[in-house]
């Protein structure tokens, strides 16, 4: 490696010739996770394999672990398997010995995105929803689902991209979903443009069905903004015990049920010390699309900008508008931040293919990867930093690990460097990986 100054007087030389070693020694502790949720067990049983079994050489739970793995460990370009085939750890993450055969190249990784079809896609979007209820240790009461959808630009001819007005690029808006605890349930790939109320009804129908055939009692509580707020959707929540919590965009109707609290919210602010003031208000009023009245919710803050008013709709028929509003509607502002981890840390928005289904089997692999990491991070004490540490820190500090790898007759020896700082997390969420819960 050229351009390094000598240390003390003696000159530096850097060469890629150290052998069985690896960046990555970290990934060990996802193999663990990975081995015990089984998931790409699990996903791979989703596909028809038309390959000649004689001719394979590598299977496709294998291909699709290999994957998840790389874009777990920040790999999201197929073309770094190139390499990364070769390296040690990845090999004995995937169930193979240093000395036993590379893994796969990324021809065979880009046949495997674009082999599945709309059967096998849906075959795989119930493989996740069953990942996310095979995740609990005991049947919960009630779920909490957020939908939410984000805009994923492209730079190409992609089937189903779409120009966006408002984000003034071309792109994709695929729907994510997670529960309150951060477990991404379902993410489908959609044109860029704002989901119609059939679009979201016919999601949330084949969505609250698949969990509902596994726990037939669990109570649901679904969230989203005012894109999901759609008279379809509200008529199918309540037609099948399904709660739900929408926001409602600002209209002249809606305005003139909060004239007043507007008007004496103002007053008491401009006669008090200069805090905000945040008053909410309830009652029953019918879009011209509804086919009902329902319960809507006004939030009025006034503060030093101005006045600020937002309105909720919902079917809960328990809990004061004030509560229900921050301490129900409000905390669905946490799936923006699993959407970041989702785009940002894992890449989850490289849907470069050319081929809608390829690019839904691109969020398949990055929702596998978030599983790895989001079982990994849960495994922590509850009370450390680690339990809420974004991914690409986990990544940097538990993953990005140099190891030298010697394969002897019985055994092999992975060493790490003495002088890493997080050991003790490392010992520690190793010792915790065999309480993972192993499919059925």
């Amino acid at each position: 490696m050229p351009g390094l100054s000598p240390v003390s007087g003696k000159r530096v030389l850097a060469r890629f010739d150290g052998g069985e070693m690896s960046s990555d020694g970290g990934l060990l502790l996802l193999r663990e996770v990975e081995e015990r949720i089984g998931l790409a067990d699990r996903l791979a049983g989703c596909l028809v394999d038309t390959r000649d079994p004689e001719r394979v050489d590598h299977k496709m739970a294998a291909i699709l672990r290999f994957r998840m793995l790389m874009i777990a460990a920040g790999y999201e370009d197929g073309n770094d398997a190139t390499s990364l085939r070769h390296d040690p750890v990845f090999k004995m993450a995937t169930e193979r010995l240093p000395s036993e055969p590379d893994l796969c190249s990324q021809p065979t990784i880009s046949r495997m995105e674009n082999a599945p079809d709309v059967r096998a896609l849906l075959r795989m979007a119930g493989a996740l929803v069953e990942q996310y209820t095979g995740s609990f240790t005991k049947v919960p009461k009630r779920i909490v689902l957020d939908v939410d959808d984000t805009f994923d630009a492209v730079h190409g001819h992609q089937q189903l991209r779409l120009f966006n007005a408002h984000y003034d690029d071309y792109g994709f808006q695929p729907i994510l979903v997670f529960d309150d605890a951060g477990r991404l349930v379902a993410a489908m790939i959609r044109p860029a443009k704002r989901p119609n109320g059939r679009q979201v009804r016919a999601f949330l129908r084949r969505l609250i069905r698949h969990i509902r055939s596994i726990w037939p009692r669990v109570e649901i509580l679904v969230r989203g903004d005012s894109h999901y707020a759609c008279p379809e959707a509200m008529a199918y929540c309540e037609a099948n015990k399904v709660g739900y919590i929408f926001g409602l965009g600002t209209t002249s109707t809606l305005r003139r049920h909060v004239e007043t609290l507007e008007t004496s919210t103002a007053e008491r602010f401009a006669a008090g010390d200069g805090s905000k003031l945040r008053r909410c208000k309830e009652f029953y009023d019918a879009a011209a699309s509804w086919n009902r009245a329902r319960r809507i919710i006004a939030r009025v803050e006034v503060g030093p900008q101005g006045t600020d008013t937002r309105f909720i709709v919902t079917n809960l028929e328990k809990g004061k508008p004030r509560g229900l509003y921050e301490d129900v509607y409000c905390r669905r502002g946490q799936a923006e931040n699993h959407i970041k981890a989702f785009k940002t840390h894992l890449a989850g928005d490289r849907t470069s293919c050319s081929r809608a289904t390829a690019n839904q089997m691109r969020l398949f692999l990055h929702a596998a990867a978030y599983w790895l990491l989001w079982t990994l991070r849960t495994l922590a004490p509850k009370r450390s930093q680690w339990r809420k540490a974004q991914f690409d820190t986990i990544r940097l500090r538990l993953l990005k690990l140099a190891a030298k790898v010697t394969e002897y007759a019985t055994r092999v020896v992975v060493q790490l460097p003495s002088a890493y700082p997080d050991q003790a997390i490392a010992r520690l969420l190793g010792a915790k990986i065999p309480q993972l819960i192993a499919p059925p």
